[in-house]
């Protein structure tokens, strides 16, 4: 092995040999355990919650694998509709041509083209990560076998009923000329105004005030509501009011849904420009008033005098022309929540606009396809993790809308329905099959339908369509490559547990369930584990304008200062934010960013991996996590220096020769014990934790320490033992760390195996360690951890009290009891060896003692004579702050136990391990005290 671990110098080979061998191919054997990726956008690249979730997903995967499960991780690409529209126009642009000018086959084609460039830069980073994926099974969601699901997906819902073409309220972006989903929409706090404004009473000198933060919209009202128990405006109830500029009638309606503590009490209702007005509209029977054009202009429904404007102009126009009149009441400053496309930062405008949706809300759809997904989660069939989500899962869908499916765009799967010239409907595979399958004779010549599906549409159907269903046979990618075949693939539905983020719990998770049980009968995962979302060291959200970004290829591979600055800086257009971001940059990482290494993120991630809803990624614990790489780097050197060519079976069945390695055989089973119930509860931080501990401190810091004796000493069998068990031990430890940092274990393996005769290719080929696999000696952990007490002890005194760590001092005994007499005789040798100490002596009882520096294990006091090397003010010192934490440590145990829920709820076990510390902590605390008194008698 090499002196120091380079991580770039190994990850990349080792990845292209396990992709190369079909290393992360479904094996055949085995229960089926499958895992689904979250398809990320083909225009995507990737990012610090990309890395974090699909650390997670492998780790699972590499887990099941190692314990003989047939695994797939089922990977691909999304086509995302507007993104990858978007960067083909914009490079349009460049040209100064639209996608008009092409037309829309070409434009389609040049889409390809930039995907075939481009679109596979977020899977070659995943490869980066480690993702132990079947890339020979990679999909996409434009694929002809995924479009051909996405037809016939449509196609039966649509001849069964449940999905139908109207007009409805939706989130429409104006630059992009499309309806775009509610994840599409950022909600921005902005500054803006609230404006009041007088609307007479009919035929009377009364009038009401309305308050609103969009007063163009004023142009399209055609009711104010009022709470029905509002004794303020009951004599209003069925009167009209005379719309400002308009002078159209509109009625004053009562609706509960008025908050009459908010401003006047009196809202103004725009059905057809506000979600909560089209609600309310839909109530009362209301006509709806479209008041703007596709591209946020005023439309002719409008006085004329504001025809043609942009919104915001009419805005204006409106507002001067009710101060003219004396109507605008009042204006303040407000601030607001502005709903922002995502994609082209344009304002959202609620537009009624004649779409696609699937039936989630009549009696027909939520027997067909909403309440089989609700049953599937209150059954228990389908599991949150953490549970609590599922209450977010089912509240939705308990409250959920018709899905608006069609997206104006002509990149995705368009829409498998024509239009006759009388405007009938025909849907089917292609324009002969709607014509075979039309229920009425066709009007002229057919013409499809211009629109496209939601991008979220072909990603519900992610869980089967990617196994090949609907087609009879093997499916092939476009090279002629089998990617699927039902008959075959249809073991791993359900998948096992689908990890993905709270955010698209009603986007994707919940259509999946619909659609897979709807043509399935099957669930789509049988649990769904919810990632947290990562943010930056103080907890702040990661954006781009804040300069607070990571990239994770950066900590992987390490990044100057100034191309750094030059990266984070490089898309921000607004000079201000530019120069507030270089300078956060230069301040948090003057010397750049250091390389970490695959391994050591991958460890972060998984510490950090809780029930969180959000996670705070520190580059220096990444850094901490690095320097464990090189703590096992260093103990597989010195295991490998000092295992000679022993020729070692690893299932050499002796029993070992030292009490040393039956305990770090113990705690290797103790370990693993833990580990596995890890696994099971997604507590990834709690795992990596238990793993940390034992290879950091009980391996590296102790059992290494504690074979130095035996290695060095003339016992040749406990020699030979215990290079045999430091050689097991550790290649458990890489076996167990190897779904976690996967590149290290494996490099450092290959050098281990041999040496114990093993046949396997990889460490990946290997069985998971399981704690039965090694056995438990509670007898010889108990004299070992007293031994560690012992030498902790004298380590600590000679620490503290800053003697030279090679300088041989005396050790004296005191107190303790028969059992503590046998085991100082048994580790004379070791403590002397280890602890630099002279043999240690035992103080009889009643003899003199000097004044020493004291330890206390037990009953036993371990002392170091102050002669010649302790100042006694400074011991006494070291006592009075060891006093105070043992007594700390005791206050907390009383709380505990003080605490009636505490002893009532806790497990009896947990209970009695409480009242055992604080008998402990008390012997410990009489013994310190009592050595304090002796101290202070000493001359």
């Amino acid at each position: 092995m090499e002196k120091s671990f380079e991580p770039a110098q190994i990850e990349s080979t080792w990845y292209a040999r396990w992709e190369a061998s079909g290393a992360f191919k479904p094996s055949g054997k085995g229960e089926p355990y499958c895992i689904l990726l979250p398809p990320p956008n083909v225009t995507g690249t990737l990012h610090m919650g990309h890395a974090f979730q699909q650390t997670v997903m492998d780790m699972l995967v590499r887990y099941q694998r190692m314990r003989g499960m047939n695994t797939l991780w089922q990977v691909g690409t999304d086509h995302a509709g507007i993104a990858t529209q978007k960067i083909v126009e914009n490079q349009l642009a460049v040209e100064e041509k639209t996608r008009h000018d092409l037309g829309r086959d070409a434009f389609v084609e040049r889409v390809w083209q930039w995907k075939e460039e481009s679109g596979s830069t977020i899977t070659n980073q995943m490869r980066r990560i480690g993702a132990a994926a079947d890339w020979s099974r990679e999909r996409f969601t434009m694929d002809e076998g995924l479009s051909a699901a996405v037809r016939k997906v449509f196609i039966d819902w649509y001849r069964a009923g449940l999905i139908y073409r109207g007009n409805r309220l939706v989130n429409w972006d104006p630059l992009l000329g499309t309806a775009v989903s509610d994840l599409e929409v950022n909600n921005v706090e902005r500054d803006g105004h609230l404006w009041s404004i007088r609307y007479p009473v009919t035929g009377s000198d009364e009038s009401l005030v309305v308050a609103t933060t969009r007063p163009e919209t004023m142009l399209g009202d055609v009711a104010v509501a009022v709470h029905p128990e509002d004794e303020r405006y009951a004599h209003l109830l069925g009167k009209t009011l005379t719309l400002p500029l308009s002078g159209r009638q509109i009625p004053v309606i009562a609706d509960d849904y008025v908050d009459r503590e908010f401003g006047t009490g009196c809202v103004k209702i725009t059905p057809a420009h506000d979600f909560n007005d089209y609600a309310i509209g839909q109530r009362h029977q209301l006509a709806a008033i479209t008041i703007f054009t596709l591209d946020a202009k005023v439309n002719d429904n409008a006085p004329e005098k504001y025809r043609g404007l942009d919104r915001y102009d009419a805005r204006k126009l409106v507002l001067a022309d009710l101060d003219a009149l004396g109507l605008l009441v009042e204006t303040k400053a407000h601030k607001l929540q502005v709903p922002v496309s995502q994609r082209s930062d344009a304002v959202i405008e609620p537009m009624l606009t004649d779409q696609w949706f699937v039936d989630l809300t009549s009696d027909k759809g939520r027997k067909a396809i909403t309440e089989p997904a609700l049953d599937a989660v209150r059954s228990g069939e389908i599991r949150f993790v953490p549970e609590n989500w599922s209450t977010t899962y089912t509240q939705w869908l308990d409250n959920i809308q018709d899905w608006c499916i069609s997206r104006q765009l002509w990149w995705g799967h368009r829409i498998p329905a024509w239009y006759d010239e009388a405007g009938n409907i025909f849907v089917g595979e292609d324009e002969a099959d709607a014509r075979v399958h039309a229920t009425t004779e066709p009007v002229g010549a057919l013409r499809q339908d211009d629109d496209v599906l939601d991008t979220w549409f072909s990603s519900a159907l992610w869980p089967f369509s990617t196994l090949g269903w609907p087609a009879d046979g093997p499916v092939k990618n476009e090279r002629g490559e089998v990617v699927a075949n039902w008959e075959q693939d249809k073991i791993f539905l359900p998948s096992a547990v689908l990890v993905t983020g709270f955010d698209i719990i009603f986007f994707w998770v919940a259509r999946m369930v619909m659609a897979t049980k709807y043509f399935t009968g099957r669930i789509p995962f049988r649990e769904v584990y919810i990632n947290a979302i990562v943010r930056d060291a103080e907890g702040q959200k990661m954006s781009k304008s804040k300069g607070n970004t990571l990239d994770p290829l950066d900590l992987i591979d390490g990044i100057a200062l100034e191309p750094l600055v030059e990266k984070s800086t490089k898309s921000l257009l607004i000079p201000q934010v530019r120069a507030k971001v270089e300078k956060r940059i230069r301040k948090d990482y003057p010397d750049g960013i250091p390389a970490i290494g695959t391994d050591a993120l991958r460890f972060t991630f998984a510490a950090l991996a809780s029930y969180s809803r959000t996670i705070n990624f520190d580059i220096k614990r990444a850094e901490g996590y690095k320097a464990f790489c090189n703590k096992l780097w260093n103990a597989a050197r010195f295991v490998l220096m000092n295992g000679g060519d022993s020729g070692f079976e690893i299932r050499d069945s002796a029993k070992p020769a030292t009490e040393a390695e039956r305990w770090i055989l113990t705690r290797l089973s103790q370990t693993l014990a833990e580990v596995e119930q890890h696994f099971v509860s997604y507590r990834f931080d709690h795992l990596a934790q238990a793993l940390y501990e034992f290879v950091w401190n009980e391996y590296c810091d102790w059992f290494l320490e504690l074979s130095k004796p035996a290695l060095n000493g003339g016992d040749a069998e406990a020699a030979a033992s215990t290079r045999h068990t430091l050689l097991v031990v550790l290649e458990a430890v890489l076996r167990a760390l190897h779904p976690v940092i996967p590149f290290i274990t494996e490099e450092i393996w290959k050098e281990v195996s041999p040496r114990l005769g093993l046949a396997e290719a990889s460490v990946y080929a290997r069985p998971y360690p399981l704690a039965a696999d090694f056995a438990a000696d509670d007898a010889a952990t108990a004299e070992i951890e007293w031994f560690k007490n012992v030498l902790s002890g004298v380590r600590r005194i000679r620490s503290e009290m800053n003697i030279p760590p090679g300088k041989t001092i005396p050790l004296l005994l005191a107190d303790g009891d028969d059992g503590d007499r046998t085991r100082a005789a048994k580790f004379a040798t070791q403590i002397a060896f280890l602890a630099r100490t002279e043999t240690p002596q035992w103080i009889e009882a009643g003899a003199g003692e000097p004044a020493a520096a004291a330890a206390v294990v037990g009953t036993l006091r371990v002392l170091i004579p102050l002669a010649g090397l302790i100042d006694l003010g400074a011991e006494k010192a070291r006592l009075a702050k060891e006093i105070a934490r043992i007594e700390g440590e005791i206050r907390k145990c009383e709380g505990k136990l003080g605490n009636a829920s505490f002893v009532a709820n806790a497990p009896a076990d947990v209970v009695a391990q409480e009242r055992q510390r604080i008998a402990e902590w008390s012997t410990q605390l009489t013994a310190l005290r009592e050595q304090v008194g002796k101290l202070a008698t000493a001359p």
